[in-house]
């Protein structure tokens, strides 16, 4: 089989998980985009999917990012990792989607970045699940995250920074936790946030393992890789 035809049969597979899920939560399919994530992938896999009418494609590396973004210049690319600081100006010149603002100082850098970009950046506020979870820190785990107390002060903080749209909230249900009840409670988060911030309407939620439960709760993206890719190789 060839690596096109898989990726076609993927991607059926995937959207038929999804439409499926949809169906299952009284919800048009039309409401969730599928972002795909091509971490450690070639670019050419990225070509094979857009081909394929994926438009959204996803990153959590800068050092990915900036390589693969500029060979596919026609498609929405998401950020979806942990971000340093000192690299927000290369994912502000590649991205148009920051999926992991958690912290002030972050916001602070990619407002400078997407300023001398001279482009709006969208940012989703990571929220922390980890009380939904076991102690993710002890483990070597941690997915990283806002608390959810603290979402409303870090939206205002976005909202008012130049450069930057404030377009939802973001999780990882933690590992080991029921994403039912993890995805519930970043719905809750959500419905706080939209209430002083309207236009908030994004919840970048679910993978692979567990895209179902995010769009029970209100996901809108779901993030899938293996689903798409298959296993995804070693970074050697």
């Amino acid at each position: 089989m060839s690596r096109e035809q898989e990726l076609r049969d993927n991607l059926r597979l995937a959207q038929e998980r999804i439409e499926k899920a949809c169906v299952a939560a009284g919800r048009d399919p039309e409401e969730v985009t599928l972002v795909a994530i091509t971490k450690t992938f070639p670019v050419s896999d990225v070509a094979a999917l857009a081909a394929l009418g994926v438009m959204d494609v996803g990153e959590n590396r800068e050092q990915e990012l900036k390589v693969k973004a500029p060979e596919c210049p026609d498609l929405t690319w998401h950020f979806v990792g942990q971000l340093q600081s000192k690299k927000a100006r290369s994912v502000a010149r590649h991205a148009s989607v920051v999926h992991s603002v958690d912290r002030a100082s972050l916001v602070a850098a990619l407002s400078k970045a997407a300023v001398a970009e001279e482009k709006t950046l969208r940012c989703l506020l990571q929220v922390s699940l980890a009380s939904y979870g076991p102690d993710e820190a002890a483990t070597g785990a941690d997915r990283g995250g806002v608390a959810p107390a603290d979402v409303l002060e870090l939206a205002a903080e976005v909202a008012a920074a130049d450069g930057l749209e404030l377009g939802g909230v973001m999780a990882v249900a933690p590992l080991g936790s029921d994403p039912d009840q993890a995805f519930a409670g970043l719905q809750e988060v959500a419905a706080r946030l939209r209430s002083e911030h309207a236009a908030a309407t994004w919840i970048s939620a679910g993978m692979t393992g567990d895209l179902e439960a995010a769009i029970r709760h209100g996901a809108t993206h779901v993030r899938l890789g293996r689903a798409l890719l298959g296993t995804r190789p070693s970074l050697g």
